[in-house]
């Protein structure tokens, strides 16, 4: 009997361990063009690993990579990719091929089964109709396979060298192929991706190939060109082991990354047990108890995507120092280097999220802002890996302003603030993100007019705030010029209400409101939304927005609105339903469009004009009817983490309003219990005593043992360990949080003590 339990108390322990098998990759993976449940693709990563490899059922060029609905895949790629609206970059694939040689993509496809594959983070398999099996497993700059082919079938092993110029060179002795790709839309002129492969197995024949025209040159070692590819042959029926590195600086760095990462694990196996054990420690960071198996799975499918961009850029030397090809000035430089990355997505929750899980890593990321900076002219917005300049804002101050407020001080804030004043007084060549559109007349009038500025409103308001970021590190590191020269300037949103309607209007250059103003129609003033949807982007000064809507009643009305107006859809100046409005529609939760990011922090306002409970009730809503760890998981796109990130820490029950700020607003947490343990091993404990489906209602709370009832959480709170306990209940506590001070921060309180 003894026995017995002991052998019980291992199996729990074992399970509580491994929480990397509640992860689902394929969540979000059902979409398409028309219609996004992520956008996402089934890769296997490390956290923040220079690349990912994912299976591939897509044409070679195409972004959609992988969709749930087709039936077959045509390789195994590196991939880099955000999203498939920019596609990817630097990408070569692999693909085993049975019986005949084929090339062509389509010819060689092969069927599968979603029955026969299996999708976690640290290992995929698929067993094709063929009875070929394909197995892989990643390392941050590489990673490991296993094809094992049919018996009494010739077997082959395709390389596609993708789009554009590559190069592939075959070393038959060594059993080694070697190369590199050119692919990539932003990247300095020469830039390459040098890859190796190993193999376990000897070659018994081998060659090159051509996706155009078609042509195989049996024996060859080497060829260079559009398009080229190599295909390896092994003994029918063999089981090969592939070893893969990649390196963006030379071919004998590929060789050697390939050694430092891989060179250790002789089977796919050990490859496997170390990538799943370095995400199970990052899992166990954020340690959750109760909760059904369903909200589990939900919770660590996200967390797993909040981890996975930015990339890392940088690679180690011989001497185990970091150094990076810069995708900015085509130089090799010393030190780290991150990219691929929309901040304008991200700065809302992903990145918030970092400073709590990896703050040396916000601390590198930080300083290699602004060494993108000098070797760019411009902060990046949205690198991949090369500056893009994509959607609008300026928001690497937010991410450079929320690390210092929450204690990552690894930067010169005086430089900080010198490229952001430059940003904000310029128009760079790229994109609406890299500098300023309408810079001049937002300085002289306060707002960006409409139709100068296409998505002008949601400028005006976007700029507002990262001025209150420029102007809050300004002032905590005490230099006047730019705090005043941004200090005016954060109130700018005032400029774009209209108190006649209510609305965050257009307006032209002579002053005047935009004629023909329909709340409900998408476009024109702003970008990839209406009206209600950018009603609410004052993330600084929410207090200042309550008072131009007219008092917290009025206010209090405006955001039941959002959810009591019908999921009516107008195009607008879209002129057509584009994958954001339908998304809305499906939702069914009126005009509150979840499935992309200008109103996503919506619902936690309700925590500044002393009704909180209904935020509370909306969070719990959102997580339980818009989000799962199936294909289907997502309501929108995920844009590099961003949505996961929103779930991770609204099921916590927090969230960052306002990044530049330290403080976290409180919502309504899923879990009964979470334990946070943070880099330095500190453990913040959120406990939610009677939580359930029903019990969403906060009742009363304590922090350390001390009766709280502010609507808010400080970083230090959290990172110096601590525990907050939270009653709850199936009725709102209207008393609780209702006065002032419990009220999150705003600039305009701020100002008035």
């Amino acid at each position: 009997m003894i026995l017995f339990f002991v052998l019980l108390g291992n199996v729990v322990c074992a399970q509580k361990n491994d929480l990397v098998h509640y992860v689902n990759t394929l969540q979000g993976t059902n979409s398409d063009f028309a219609l996004s449940r992520g956008n996402t693709y089934p890769l296997v990563a490390l956290p923040f690993g220079m690349n990912s490899w994912a299976p591939q059922t897509g044409v070679n060029g195409e972004g959609w990579k992988y969709q749930y609905a087709k039936d077959s895949i045509r390789g195994f790629q590196q991939s880099h990719q955000c999203s498939p609206w920019v596609n990817d970059y630097a990408v070569f694939s692999l693909m085993p091929v049975s019986g005949q040689l084929k090339i062509k993509e389509k010819e060689r496809a092969a069927k599968f089964s979603h029955h026969n594959e299996i999708a976690k983070p640290h290992y995929y398999q698929v067993r094709f109709e063929n009875q070929i099996n394909a197995e892989m497993s990643p390392t941050e700059r590489g990673a490991h396979f296993r094809f094992t082919y049919p018996k009494q079938k010739n077997s082959y092993l395709l390389v596609d060298g993708y789009t554009q110029l590559s190069h592939v060179e075959i070393h038959p002795d060594k059993r080694t192929v070697t190369g590199f790709v050119t692919n990539c839309r932003w990247a300095p002129k020469g830039f390459k991706n040098f890859f190796v492969l190993t193999f376990d197995q000897p070659l018994t024949g081998y060659g090159t190939w051509r996706n155009k025209g078609e042509k195989i040159t049996a024996s060859a070692q080497q060829e260079t060109g559009d398009n080229i590819g190599a295909y390896l042959q092994f003994k029918p029926g063999v089981g090969v082991q592939v070893k893969v590195a990649s390196s963006y600086i030379s071919e004998e760095q590929a060789a050697l990354t390939l050694n430092q990462e891989l060179g250790r694990f002789y089977r796919l196996e050990d490859t496997k047990q170390a990538a799943a054990k370095v995400w199970n420690n990052l899992f166990s960071r954020v340690l959750v108890d109760g909760g059904s198996a369903e909200q589990k799975a939900t919770f660590y499918s996200c967390l797993f995507r909040a981890n996975l961009f930015s990339h890392q850029f940088f690679e180690y030397n011989k001497q185990g120092k970091p150094y990076y090809y810069s995708p900015y000035d085509g130089k090799v430089h010393d030190g780290y280097m991150y990219t691929d990355n929309g901040f304008w997505d991200t700065f809302r929750a992903q990145f918030p999220l970092n400073t709590l899980l990896h703050p040396k890593m916000e601390g590198r990321y930080m300083q290699a802002l602004l060494d993108a900076q000098q070797q760019c002219g411009w902060l990046p917005a949205w690198s991949f890996p090369a500056e893009t300049g994509g959607m609008l804002g300026n928001h690497a101050i937010s991410l450079l302003t929320d690390a210092w407020v929450k204690g990552i001080r690894t930067f010169d804030p005086a430089q900080a603030l010198a490229a952001y004043y430059h940003e904000a007084t310029n128009k760079g060549p790229w994109g609406g993100a890299n500098g300023r559109a309408g810079w001049k007349s937002y300085y002289q009038m306060g707002y960006v007019p409409y139709p100068e500025s296409q998505g002008s409103t949601a400028q005006t308001l976007e700029y507002a705030y990262d001025d209150f970021c420029g102007y809050q590190l300004a002032k905590q590191t005490n230099q006047p010029f730019y705090q005043e020269a941004f200090a005016r300037q954060m109130y700018n949103y005032k400029n774009v209400y209209d108190p006649t309607t209510g609305f965050m209007r257009g307006r032209g250059a002579d002053g005047n409101w935009v004629a023909d103003f329909d709340p409900l129609a998408w476009g024109g003033p702003y970008t990839e939304g209406n009206a209600w949807h950018w009603q609410w982007s004052v993330f600084h000064d929410v207090q200042g927005l309550i008072g131009l809507m007219g008092g917290e009643e009025r206010f209090v009305t405006k955001l039941d609105s959002v959810f009591s107006q019908p999921p009516t859809i107008r195009v607008g100046e879209y002129h057509q339903v584009i994958h954001e409005m339908k998304e809305m529609e499906i939702a069914g939760m009126g005009q509150y469009a979840h499935g992309n990011q200008p109103i996503q922090h919506m619902i936690y306002l309700y925590n500044y004009a002393r009704q909180p409970w209904k935020a509370q009730w909306h969070v719990r809503e959102v997580l339980k009817k818009l989000y799962n760890a199936t294909e289907n998981g997502f309501p929108g796109d995920e844009d590099q983490g961003q949505m996961s990130s929103w779930y991770v820490l609204s099921a916590l029950g927090i969230y960052s309003v306002c990044p530049g700020t330290d403080q976290y607003v409180i919502g309504s947490p899923i879990f009964p219990k979470v334990t946070l343990t943070m880099e330095n091993g500190k453990k913040f404990v959120i406990e939610a005593i009677g939580n359930s489906d029903q019990n969403v209602y906060i009742q009363s709370a304590s922090l350390n043992g001390k009766p709280y009832n502010h609507n808010w959480l400080t970083h230090a709170d959290i990172t110096n360990g601590g525990k907050l306990q939270l009653i709850m209940g199936d009725k709102p506590a209207m008393q609780r949080g209702t006065a002032d001070e419990d009220k999150p921060f705003s600039l305009t309180s701020a100002n008035k003590h």
